[in-house]
């Protein structure tokens, strides 16, 4: 979608006194406009969509600049990103691996709302305009380097939703989205008992629903359940569930 909303006229418009009045809408006014709309509630869905879509796109540059130099440190510093990342070296090239390096973390502007995605052959994508802090892009690294790893090391396909199944609880298991302090501070979930497994179970859900062969919230649901004991239990390549 475009970055700025133009005034241009038609082609049917063009006598000077149009086309002098015709001037490009200042972005800044722009989204100043819609986040008061925005926030006395009268804007339309719409219009939140298009503020937000034309809130990153003036500040790609600032985000992704962000992004790298974050994702930098923590394939420097990270115990998870480095734990992970040599794992996956482990595997060799006897099954296919391609390290996971800074070079194909690639840090994006989506207009998606999930916050990053794994490709077997473009590497990982990370969207940088959706990202907290360099917390939130730990995690999101993680969560997708274990994707890498289940696929490397068993083979598994996406297109099979209860491989998929597997893979997201694998996912949100281990890479700590679902620790806590991050239910509690940043998603608000307050429970105190069981709050991992839920945690897992419902992002697992959410993201097996969003897949091209499931029907429904309810089917992915079923889809979880199936293969929840084994892949819950399973934490390779961690001894145990890190964090």
């Amino acid at each position: 979608m475009s970055s700025t909303v133009s005034t241009t006229p038609s082609t049917a418009s063009s006598s000077p006194s149009t086309t002098n009045s015709a001037k490009p809408l200042d972005p800044a006014y722009y989204t100043w406009s819609n986040f008061f709309s925005i926030l006395t509630g009268t804007a339309t869905p719409h219009d939140r969509d298009q503020y937000f879509r034309t809130k990153d796109t003036i500040n790609e540059a600032r985000d992704c600049a962000r992004c790298d130099k974050d994702k930098a440190w923590l394939f420097a510093y990270s115990p998870v990103i480095r734990f992970m990342k040599h794992n996956i070296d482990l595997l060799g090239p006897d099954s296919g691996a391609a390290s996971i390096t800074p070079d194909n973390v690639r840090c994006r502007r989506c207009d998606t709302k999930q916050s990053g995605g794994f490709d077997s052959e473009y590497g990982i994508l990370v969207c940088a305009n959706h990202l907290r802090n360099r917390g939130h892009l730990e995690d999101t690294i993680a969560h997708e380097m274990v994707h890498a790893y289940d696929h490397l090391r068993f083979k598994l396909d996406p297109y099979d939703l209860r491989h998929a199944a597997c893979m997201e609880i694998r996912a949100s298991t281990l890479s700590g989205e679902c620790r806590w302090t991050r239910e509690f501070f940043t998603r608000n979930q307050w429970g105190l008992t069981q709050q991992l497994q839920e945690c897992v179970r419902r992002r697992a859900t959410l993201s097996v629903a969003a897949r091209p062969g499931c029907k429904d919230e309810a089917m992915a649901g079923r889809m979880v359940s199936e293969v929840w004991d084994s892949c819950f239990r399973d934490t390779r390549p961690f001894d145990e569930i890190y964090r």
